[in-house]
Parts: structure tokens; sequence; C-alpha cells
């Protein structure tokens, strides 16, 4: 089946991954950045009631979350892991990759569907989409914090194709930095690239994807 629609993740994807904020935070707090990554973020290949998930899908505020985080580090650790200093260590502009935003217009101009599936935070919504044109270069986007549902719950894929116009996951190229939501989009049917962290590798391998 032809492939007419891709479908891309936004942090990671588009910026830079947060491998750099917890080594960062690590280096501070005298921590690994596996153990920043527990505290902060908790488990990647499942959606949990860790904090940061539940503030992925709006339950919770960002000051909420805070404290709930501070927590944690201090049971698990004996360290406070401040959500804001993690927030401080990214670059300011999230570390855009260009590149990919100009291949997203030119998937655009080739008349390809385009959509976002996020996990996000509704206190950062507005800084988020200030560092695209997300109405320019995506027909639908799919918010966590808004939606009630977070990556890697299959039922936000199935909403996004929903909204795309009820779409055969087949037509669909998916792309995350995050292994576990690749996986769960390929298990419903989605080709999909895994990114490393090399935007050039990125576009090289969606087009190796559009060219089947």
């Amino acid at each position: 089946m032809k492939i007419d629609t891709v479908i891309f993740d936004f942090g990671g994807v588009f910026t830079e991954p947060l491998t750099t904020a917890f080594e960062a935070l690590g280096a501070e707090l005298g921590l690994t950045p596996e153990q920043i990554k527990d505290i902060m973020i908790g488990p990647s290949a499942v959606d949990t009631d860790h904090p940061w998930h539940r503030l992925e899908r709006g339950e919770i505020s960002l000051s909420q979350a805070r404290d709930e985080i501070l927590r944690l580090g201090r049971e698990a650790y004996g360290r406070e892991a401040d959500i804001y200093r993690f927030f401080d260590k990214m670059p300011r502009d999230a570390g855009l990759r260009h590149e990919l935003v100009e291949r997203v217009r030119r998937l655009k101009r080739d008349r390809y569907a385009t959509g976002m599936i996020t996990n996000n935070i509704r206190e950062f919504s507005d800084g988020w989409r200030a560092l695209l044109p997300v109405g320019e270069l995506f027909d639908v986007v799919v918010d966590s914090s808004k939606e009630g549902m977070r990556k890697p719950n299959p039922a936000i894929f199935l909403l996004t194709l929903e909204r795309m116009g009820g779409l055969a996951p087949e037509r669909t190229v998916f792309i995350d930095d995050f292994e576990a939501n690749v996986a769960v989009a390929s298990s419903l049917g989605m080709r999909t690239v895994h990114v490393t962290g090399d935007v050039s590798r990125t576009i090289a391998d969606l087009d190796a994807m559009l060219s089947l």
C-alpha cells in the first residue's frame, strides 16, 4: 500500500533529545543520567502513574509534578531533582532541527498528509508551538495533555489515524525517538523510523521509506 502520510513526534525529533539534560543535571547532583531519567520521567516503555506521565496526560499541573518529582528524588537517592532545573539544562531553542522542518515543508509541497503526536505539557503549549510553524506544517496535531492519553498507549495512535480521516495505518510512516513508541506504532501496522540523534540519518530513513 502506498504511503501518503507521515506522522511525527515533536521532542527528540524536531528538537534535541533529553539526554543532554539528564547528563547535565546528573553531574550537578552527583547522579548518573539513568538515575535522573528514573526520577524525572519514569519508565518510557509503559504508561504509568509516575508524575511526569500524569503531567503529560494533563491530570496534574506542572507545579504538582515538580513537588512529586522532588519527593521521588529524595526518597530514591537523597537528592532533590528539580524539574525547573532540568528544563534549564535544555538548549534555549530546544535545539530545533531546521533541516527536518524544511523536509516537512517539502512533504507538504509533494501533497503528503502530515500529523503530529506529542507527549507534552499543558503549561508549555504556547512555548513549543512558537518554535515552529505548526499550522503550516501539520494537518493534525494530537497533544497528550489535551487528550488525556499519551504514547505508548495505542489509543493515542488510533485517535490520530481517526482524526486524519480514518487513515489505514499501512499508509503512514511514524517517526519517534523512543523505541517503545515506535514498537507500538509498528504493531498497529505503521511503517516506522526510530530517531537516534542524527537529523540527516532521520531524513535519509524517511526518504527510504517513501521510496518503497
